[in-house]
């Protein structure tokens, strides 16, 4: 059975087959922006990653994965679809909280680990930051100016797009469209060769004369001395890819955002330098909307894993809630739907605490398993296949246990981390005792021993079969 994923650059399912035969799946997640809390919809594209890892190993591929942080360079223009206009997304964040940029880095990179651990996410082996790859980039256009893609004007380095070859392969844009859709923000540069150049270093000059991240460089500026400025957006992946990967990787990774821009100039200007293919496949994920709407932090919409713990769900409900839709299809959260996803989630969990242990795998529902996710990681169908497990009464109890351990090495559940909780006999009867109080509508006293049985630090949760203690 052959693992086959829908390639972004030729619109298609292809059987998976790794750039080097019997080598390491290197992977490039283009990674947080840390000047603000991730919100939801960016931790799906770090469940989708999970998942991809997770299943290339249950295909028994090794795999390298990276998962950049991006500290400096990302411009606020690229909300309108301009990256290289506007202000650096970390000095406006350290203007807003009165920080450093580093401190600011720090706070939300922290954060967003934390949130992503909870998520259930396994670590990236590669946590590259932009700030600590300046030598990197500056090679990279270093290389691209001697090949004549990249030119100097008073105020950037930019790549020139009409030397690329076929710079839109990946969105499939026409190119005469890009140019009339650029250059809108307020950073124009009359000294472009086209408005669709894109930049790779931006001066300390104009704009950014005050900015407060930069480095000196080789580069030249009529209006700088010392080169000094900072690097583009695009140019940090670039990079930071060819450092940990190499010239050409496997898959690379990120939001369906990203394809008209970022991800096209990452293919162009790593392929001009490198003289090679960049990814062999690109997979995107769609966006997560709620209430039918985009995020919105003016609507109070744009939730984080802190918003959902201060309504009592864990992150890991979350994750469930992920792996009800195919990653290509937007998902749309909401309340209710979350509570759903903890209900089932519940039922999962009460189901696998009583199961006994020493079983066999069910060999037949890993090929079930398996099949689902070999479909362009299909994790609803994979969701599927173990409530048959589930319901199954041909499998033993104990197989159907060491089935489920199977099955969690790619849902990320994390079953394998439970133990047994040995309920003490008293509340077992406090227990019963309610469930007959509840029966005789003699809610009082059930209230009662509820409470009684909470305050000995055990939880009761009813169900439609009856309850359940933890």
């Amino acid at each position: 059975m052959s693992l086959k994923l829908y390639n972004t650059l030729s619109r298609e399912i292809e059987a998976f087959s790794p750039l080097h035969k019997d080598s390491t799946v290197g992977i490039y997640h283009c990674g947080p922006t840390v000047y603000w809390v991730q919100h939801i919809g960016n931790m799906r594209a770090v469940f989708v990653v999970d998942i991809l890892v997770r299943t290339l190993n249950l295909f028994e591929y090794k795999t390298k994965l990276v998962r950049n942080i991006t500290d400096v360079g990302h411009l606020t223009g690229d909300n309108i679809g301009d990256a290289d206009s506007g202000i650096d997304r970390m000095e406006k964040a350290s203007l807003r909280d009165s920080q450093t940029p580093e401190m600011i880095a720090k706070k939300y990179t922290d954060i967003y680990i934390n949130h992503t651990s909870k998520l259930g996410a396994l670590v990236p082996d590669y946590f590259p930051k932009a700030t600590k790859h300046i030598a990197e980039m500056i090679a990279m256009i270093e290389i691209l100016i001697d090949k004549k893609y990249a030119y100097t004007t008073s105020k950037a380095i930019y790549f020139q797009v009409a030397k690329a070859k076929d710079y839109t392969k990946l969105s499939r844009q026409k190119l005469e469209t890009l140019k009339k859709g650029t250059g809108h923000g307020n950073v124009s540069d009359s000294e472009k060769i086209n408005d669709a150049d894109f930049s790779l270093w931006f001066f300390k000059t104009g704009t950014h004369e005050n900015a407060l991240q930069t480095w000196e460089s080789p580069f030249t500026s009529k209006l700088v001395e010392n080169g000094r400025g900072f690097p583009g957006w695009h140019i940090e992946c670039s990079a930071m890819c060819k450092k940990y990967l190499g010239d050409s990787i496997d898959i690379h990774v990120g939001g369906i955002e990203h394809v008209p821009i970022h991800h096209t100039n990452e293919i162009a200007q790593s392929e001009a330098a490198n003289s090679n293919i960049l990814a062999k496949y690109w997979m995107h994920n769609e966006h997560l909307t709620v209430g039918g709407s985009k995020m919105s932090k003016s609507d109070g919409t744009s939730y984080t894993v802190d918003d959902l713990e201060s309504r009592g769900y864990g992150a890991i409900v979350l994750r469930y809630f992920f792996l009800q839709a195919h990653y290509r299809s937007k998902q749309n959260f909401t309340w209710e739907a979350l509570e759903a996803s903890q209900t089932a989630l519940e039922k999962l969990f009460t189901f696998y605490d009583k199961l006994p242990e020493d079983g066999k795998i069910s060999e037949k529902y890993i090929s079930l398993f398996r099949s689902a996710l070999s479909n362009d990681l299909g994790t609803a169908s994979a969701l599927a296949t173990l409530w048959e497990l589930v319901k199954d009464s041909n499998i033993k109890d104990a197989d159907k246990r060491e089935t489920l351990l199977v099955f969690d090495q790619v849902l990320g559940l994390s079953l394998h981390k439970r133990t047994k909780i040995e309920i003490p006999v008293l509340v077992t009867r406090l227990a019963e005792k309610r469930a007959q109080a509840k029966k005789d509508k003699d809610f009082e006293l059930a209230d009662k021993l509820r409470s009684e049985i909470e305050s000995m630090g055990f939880k009761l949760i009813d169900t439609n079969e009856g309850y359940n203690i933890k």
